[in-house]
């Protein structure tokens, strides 16, 4: 589990490249993108600054189901999320919540363990498949 439920990988690529790779991964995966929020682009349209900051949610029924039978309350963190942001050194990172760290949040059973690691090694796979170069 990580350090408070976030995990954070350097990308390789710019911000737009990095999360046209994501949802294009996250798309072969299978899985349903349900929004992509351009938070700079909101940012820019009232006036102020902001580094590329791209928040993706995704994900499919069969993966979060099982989870919010076990605690509905992990609702509340699903669909899984992704943020493509750049740094002030202009180096752009990937960070999405750990799903070990939300299933000990929310309290969800022993039985959803396997889930659990699927999302973990499935979102391990994704991140390090689109912030590097191959």
């Amino acid at each position: 589990m990580s350090a408070h439920g976030l995990i954070t990988t350097r990308s390789s690529f710019g911000p737009e490249e990095t999360m046209k790779r994501l949802e294009a991964e996250v798309k072969a995966k299978g899985m349903t993108v349900f929004a992509h929020v351009d938070h700079a682009a909101g940012a820019k349209a009232d006036g102020l600054p902001l580094r590329p900051t791209d928040l993706l949610i995704f994900g499919a029924a069969k993966g979060g189901t099982p989870l919010m039978q076990s605690a509905q309350t992990i609702g509340i963190d699903l669909p899984l999320k992704a943020l493509v942001w750049q740094d002030e050194a202009g180096t752009t990172y990937l960070s999405y919540n750990d799903p070990a760290y939300l299933g000990h949040r929310h309290g969800v059973g022993d039985s959803a363990n396997p889930v659990v690691e699927g999302m973990s090694s499935g979102l391990k796979a994704i991140a390090a498949k689109v912030t590097t170069s191959q």
